[in-house]
């Protein structure tokens, strides 16, 4: 019991440090080996490509391939393990709380893969997963567009090395040591986005989806927001590109101005060739200027 609340927090301490809440000069906590913790990270492999040749099973067992999911939609991909007790549940769980607000509609406009990296996991343990998560998230699409498949220790290794997700089993807890993340993945397979940590924020899913998918979803609105935003993968988040912002700014407030005097100087020549087309009113006007 002691070793298992151990390996938890070992966990939990590893995420924390990755999503920038504890630094990395914190030491691990008592009990856990810095072999260990060495052992659990997730290194960025930005625009790398995932194999989607690699072979899972589907909530019902059907043999697939990632590519089976890709070639149209961006994707959310997360490495999880279903029967973990805290780390991948709070992810799951997080998931679900971003994916809510957006306008954005799972299984239209985006998918998602939840892959367990349990070989031992199987697709009935996969479909309860689904239906709780389809449930959870509460609103029509979850069914076609949120996947959960398990798989062999040979794809699921090689899918974890694409993405630079590692993490170990610890035989004597019968748990695994990982860190929580998912990823944004484009359309053909490669790795656009990393977020960090147990809460993700819905403004940067959006926007990561949006740049995900090449700007062919979302609002006009959201591709402004993109060019004032910019992506920090230090941080795994979205923040104000401050110099971006104001050259846009400038060039918002200029254009109005522009349009503004156009606008103004045209009305002025239609009303001075109105006058002039106008005899009778010309003629008054001069009648007017003798008085």
């Amino acid at each position: 019991m002691r070793s298992g609340l151990i390996t938890s927090i070992a966990g939990l301490w590893s995420v924390l440090v990755l999503s920038g809440v504890l630094r990395a000069q914190v030491p691990p906590p008592p009990g856990s080996s810095m072999e260990a913790a060495q052992k659990i990270g997730i290194e960025q492999r930005l625009n790398a490509q995932i194999p989607l040749d690699l072979k899972f099973r589907d909530e019902t067992g059907k043999e697939v391939q990632l590519k089976d999911y890709f070639g149209r939609k961006p994707a959310v991909l997360a490495l999880v393990y279903y029967r973990c007790p805290m780390l991948c549940t709070m992810t799951l769980n997080s998931m679900s709380a971003a994916f809510k607000p957006l306008k954005l509609e799972m299984g239209k406009d985006f998918d998602v893969i939840t892959v367990s990296f349990d070989p031992r996991e199987t697709p009935q343990l996969a479909a309860a997963k689904k239906r709780a998560y389809a449930k959870e998230y509460g609103r029509p699409g979850a069914e076609n567009g949120w996947h959960f498949l398990t798989g062999d220790e040979q794809s699921i290794a090689a899918l974890a090395q694409s993405c630079g997700f590692r993490f170990f089993y610890d035989a004597k807890t019968d748990q695994f040591g990982h860190a929580s993340a998912i990823m944004l993945v484009t359309p053909d397979g490669r790795l656009s986005r990393y977020f960090y940590g147990l809460e993700y924020s819905s403004s940067d899913v959006r926007l990561g989806l949006i740049e995900a998918s090449g700007n062919k979803i979302g609002t006009k609105t959201d591709q402004l927001l993109l060019l004032c935003y910019q992506y920090d993968p230090r941080t795994g988040r979205y923040g104000l590109a401050i110099i971006r912002a104001i050259r846009i700014g400038g060039i918002l407030t200029f254009t109005a101005l522009s349009t503004f005097i156009f606008i103004s100087l045209r009305r002025e020549r239609r009303k001075n060739r109105a006058n002039s087309a106008d005899p009778i009113a010309n003629g008054k006007s001069k009648i007017e200027n003798s008085a």
